[in-house]
């Protein structure tokens, strides 16, 4: 036997975020996007970077050796919370030197409601894996 059960219950509206959220880029190629390389390194050693009150330098093991990459995030990390996390970065970012010091590639960071959150990647992941 089926039975039609009517809710006279209000819908709920769909809450809005608690922050604004970004305006989207323009639309690319999907061709332009495969020229992104994401992979997944762990973090070996993260300090603030002297005479800098944003930028982060981290060490990472990418698979291949060591890699070093600056962030602005300092405002949102203490450096000691990032040690030993896997995290996604880009690698093929051209080099780019900040503070005297030569950062290769980005690390990705998600912007919320407090602030800026470092992307995490499960450990079973290795370094050097890419993301696709």
């Amino acid at each position: 036997l089926n039975a039609i059960i009517k809710n006279n219950e209000p819908k709920e509206e769909p809450q809005a975020p608690a922050f604004e959220l970004p305006e989207h880029k323009p639309e690319i190629a999907f061709d332009d996007f495969e020229k992104v390389e994401l992979r997944v390194a762990k973090v070996l050693a993260c300090e603030k970077v002297k005479k800098s009150k944003k930028l982060l330098k981290f060490t990472l093991d990418d698979g291949e050796g060591e890699r070093i990459i600056l962030s602005g995030i300092a405002e949102y990390y203490a450096p000691e919370e990032l040690v030993g996390k896997n995290i996604a970065y880009v690698a093929n970012l051209a080099p780019r030197k900040m503070m005297g010091i030569e950062s290769c590639g980005m690390i990705l960071s998600a912007e919320s409601g407090d602030g800026l959150k470092v992307v995490t990647i499960d450990d079973s992941i290795i370094p050097g894996g890419s993301l696709v």
